[in-house]
């Protein structure tokens, strides 16, 4: 009997990062990627989001394998706080492995409880039976792999995020070889990123950063601050490069920056001269024109070292920011990170130093644009065609320029679903089928995983808009209010505007009150409700402003 298989998005689809896809084989559960988030403006206080996991919890011991494509914290994140629950052997390249166990620690959980399994680049293994192939992509993350699972009536292909590139360092090149090999058999399913597709043309040579900073290395006067994503491991290589080649020391800023480079070292994807690395305690003594410091973070943690450092607020106080001093800003802002990335760069600005900023328009992630897709998708020949990582706009654009191919693609076998959809292939063919997978959002809130409720979030978002606190004393048996009536507003309105609503605020709380506590039966808890109520309407109504509202009434017999 021929491989009946299920393909399920538990995350990635209509959303940028928190990819996790799991590929049900005659039984059998591949998990490819499983990463994380990063929060929006929308979620105060919350560190990473990772996919709702009951789906995997359910079907544990049908989990053969998570496969890692690359090290990237969107693609393998959530594992830290998914492996526990549901343990199965991890599979991926060196670098990979270490990028995972350096992350597991940054987000203070257990690096040795996974069971790791490296593979080369490109190689093929067997898992629970099965070939397994992993071939070279190029990515912005030394040795990214696609994978390709094998079934008897063909291939299930996940590209996984990468550009076409044929002239980049060995650690950072599309195997075209291992790919012309898949291609001599069936490709059942071509499951294709989607961030660029509605980009004409390659990506590269657009993900350079030499270009966009090589002047500055040239012409700085006093020391060079740069500071990039921690994912951005092909960029730092560049920066790298530069130090060596306009001989400038390297230091680096924290602890953070230190291990990312060690890891890199380890698995020997990174060198760094001796005479081009300088220890954080020389940092006094170097002269500032051979100075490069070196500045890395993990999403928005970056944009925050960097406002912490501009603003004199930075607990290392060897550093500080002088006028003489350049500072390029090569994290790009995502569409999570805008509000952090501009607060970053106004404070810098505010130094006197010189900011680099490089414009997001002009330097490209390193992911597929529509001929980069198309060069894939044309020698491979998929059966059925699945766009995958990003949002609807761009899995639709995706799927469209599969359509305008002319490779045996129609409506009927490319699939645009969306997260927790089911897609069964077998020998009967292709279709979506309509079942319930759990599905959406656990929000990591320090050392909790989906603690954070909706309302939980509410209420920081109104914390962050002020505090009104409403105050007195009642006497139930009397059947009124025995003591002054205190109105209270933190981080909110002061001067006239605040005497105004204060006034306001206090008639509507005693009125209320009155109303309530004369009534028989006496329900204290309907009264608090109708204060709550009551106030906050009129403080949106007069300021525009959803505080939050604390009525505190004590109440006497």
């Amino acid at each position: 009997m021929s491989d009946k298989i299920k393909i399920i998005a538990l995350g990635g689809l209509d959303e940028e990062g928190k990819n996790c896809f799991a590929i049900d084989i005659s039984g059998d559960i591949f998990v490819i990627e499983c990463g994380v988030m990063d929060p929006d403006k929308t979620m105060p206080g919350v560190d990473y989001v990772i996919p709702q996991y009951e789906y995997l919890i359910e079907n544990k011991s049908r989990i053969k394998a998570y496969l890692l494509t690359h090290g990237h914290d969107d693609v393998m994140g959530a594992l830290a706080y998914i492996y526990p629950d549901a343990p199965a052997p991890v599979y991926g390249t060196n670098v990979t492995l270490a990028l995972l166990k350096m992350f597991t620690r940054h987000v203070r959980r257990d690096p040795d409880m996974y069971k790791l399994v490296a593979v080369a680049p490109s190689s093929t293994v067997k898992i629970a039976g099965r070939e397994i192939t992993f071939f070279q992509t190029a990515h912005n993350v030394a040795s990214s792999c696609g994978i390709a699972i094998h079934t008897d009536i063909g291939n299930i292909v996940f590209t996984s995020d990468f550009v076409i590139e044929n002239s980049a360092d060995k650690s950072y090149l599309n195997d075209m070889n291992a790919l012309a090999r898949l291609a001599e058999e069936k490709t059942l399913a071509l499951m294709s990123e989607s961030v660029y597709a509605g980009r004409p043309g390659y990506t590269s040579p657009l993900y350079r950063l030499t270009p966009h900073i090589e002047d500055t290395f040239k012409s700085a006067e006093g020391r060079i601050f740069i500071a990039m994503s921690n994912n951005d491991l092909y960029n730092m290589t560049e920066v790298i490069r530069l130090a060596v080649r306009y001989q400038k020391k390297i230091v680096c800023y924290d602890e953070g920056v230190a291990n990312t480079i060690s890891a890199l070292q380890a698995c020997g994807e990174l060198a760094i001269p001796r005479d081009n690395f300088a220890s954080l305690d020389d940092i006094l003594r170097l002269r500032d024109q051979n100075t490069l410091i070196l500045m890395t973070g993990f999403g928005t943690r970056v944009f925050r070292k960097a406002a912490l450092l501009a603003s004199g607020e930075n607990e290392d106080k060897r550093f500080r920011i002088k006028t003489s001093d350049s500072f390029i800003l090569a994290a790009v802002a995502t569409d999570n990170s805008e509000i952090e990335y501009k607060d970053a760069a106004d404070e810098l600005f505010r130094t006197g130093c010189k900011v680099v900023m490089v414009p997001k328009k002009g330097f490209l992630r390193m992911h597929a644009s529509e001929e980069d897709l198309k060069m894939i998708a044309s020698l491979l020949k998929p059966s059925f065609y699945i766009p995958v990582k990003g949002f609807y706009k761009d899995l639709l654009s995706n799927a469209m320029n599969a359509l305008s191919m002319g490779i045996g693609l129609t409506h009927n076998n490319v699939f645009v679903v969306e997260n927790g959809t089911s897609i069964i292939l077998d020998e009967k063919g292709g279709r979506i089928m309509e079942e319930a997978i759990p599905h959406g959002d656990l929000m990591i809130d320090g050392e909790g995983v989906g603690d954070v409720s909706a309302t939980v979030l509410e209420d920081r978002t109104k914390l962050a808009e002020g505090v009104v606190v409403l105050a007195c004393t009642v006497s139930k048996s009397e059947a009124k209010i025995v003591s002054s009536v205190e109105v209270q507003m933190k981080g909110f309105l002061y001067g006239r505007e605040g005497d105004m609503l204060a006034r306001e605020l206090t008639k509507t709380f005693v009125g209320c009150i009155e109303e309530f506590i004369v009534k028989r039966p006496y329900n204290s808890d309907e009264m608090k409700q109708n204060v709550y109520e009551r106030c906050a309407r009129l403080i949106r109504r007069m300021a525009g402003r959803e505080p939050m509202v604390l009525p505190l009434i004590v109440e006497l017999p």
